[in-house]
């Protein structure tokens, strides 16, 4: 018991570090000179090789039905190449860090979104709060009354990544898991039709040369084999071990990580605002949880979140990521 244990607290402290570092490694490739376009299609595609050898390796098959790739490319956009896309663009004018503080608001919008549609009908005053309080910390953040960052297009960007997200969770969790495909092969299959999703952006508008120098490849491999596609697996073995609410947990270390190598690496802002703003977006998150241990649509996709995804999270198999 105590090994089992202290396995899953190993993985879900290099969960966190591999999830959280994304937005790190996304910053590095910019600052080399990939588009967004192009990372994330590199970030899709070793990923996705990634994920299809460990699902050879687990004797695991794609699954072969239109709908279900009919469902996966639905998934695969929403989760994945829209907001790889997205923190990119994102990326270019706001600090990892805050990247990832900016992220750690997809339970939030997954709420919004569910009491938006109907599907989650169990927003009382405590959730509701939550809800208010997560973005207003993304307010003391950006202090729009100082600057007018907070309606810049990069944080625009980074908040559509987080609500893609959000939706992507959603329809994940109602279309594709508990349908009988093996949940890593299912995974290896989304983020191949991220791939061949991101693919046509790269032609129209990414396309443009690059000199691949030795940081340019490095943080593109750290991203696409580490954050993406071992974050996915890392995932699979957490919420296997630990439930979903468990490895939730999860979520609440991305933040801590993004900014600390943000400030460590690249020397970003690390101020008594940014810290109080990005623990006021986490109680927030925590706020939205508060729903005893009954399992809704909208929960399931808010657990899943934080188990995964970059945008980063476990994929269709998992509900679970990836940032």
């Amino acid at each position: 018991m105590t090994g089992g244990r202290s396995g899953s607290l190993v993985r879900m402290s290099g969960l966190a570090l591999l999830w959280g570092s994304a937005f790190l490694w996304i910053k590095l490739a910019l600052n080399s000179g990939l588009t967004p376009f192009q990372i994330a299609f590199l970030r899709s595609a070793l990923g996705a090789a990634v994920l299809l050898l460990l699902a050879r390796r687990a004797h695991q098959r794609l699954p072969r039905d239109r709908g279900t790739w009919g469902r996966l490319v639905v998934a695969a956009l929403f989760c994945n190449a829209l907001p790889f896309l997205l923190f990119g663009i994102g990326e270019r004018t706001v600090d990892s860090g805050l990247a990832g503080v900016l992220h750690a608001t997809t339970p939030l919008w997954a709420v919004l979104i569910g009491a938006a549609i109907g599907t989650d009908r169990g927003i009382g005053p405590v959730r509701l709060g939550g809800l208010l309080l997560g973005f207003a910390g993304t307010l003391v953040i950006f202090a729009p009354w100082q600057t007018a960052g907070l309606l810049s297009g990069g944080t625009a960007a980074l908040l559509g990544a987080s609500a893609s997200y959000a939706v992507g969770f959603a329809y994940m969790g109602s279309r594709l898991t508990g349908r009988g495909t093996d949940p890593l092969a299912l995974s290896a299959a989304q983020l191949l039709a991220a791939t061949v999703l991101a693919a046509p952006g790269v032609l129209a508008g990414g396309a443009a040369p690059v000199d691949l120098g030795p940081r340019a490849v490095l943080a593109v491999v750290a991203l696409g084999i580490f954050s993406t596609g071992f974050t996915f697996y890392l995932s699979y073995r957490l919420v296997a071990d630990e439930g979903a609410t468990g490895a939730a947990t999860v979520g609440y270390l991305l933040p801590v990580v993004s900014v600390a190598l943000g400030a460590l690496v690249l020397d970003e802002e690390f101020g008594p605002r940014v810290l109080a703003g990005a623990a006021v977006v986490l109680a927030g998150v925590a706020a939205t949880r508060w729903r005893g241990r009954r399992a809704s649509p909208v929960r399931t996709a808010t657990e899943a979140d934080a188990a995964g995804t970059a945008g980063k999270a476990p994929a269709a198999g998992l509900t679970p990521p990836r940032a």
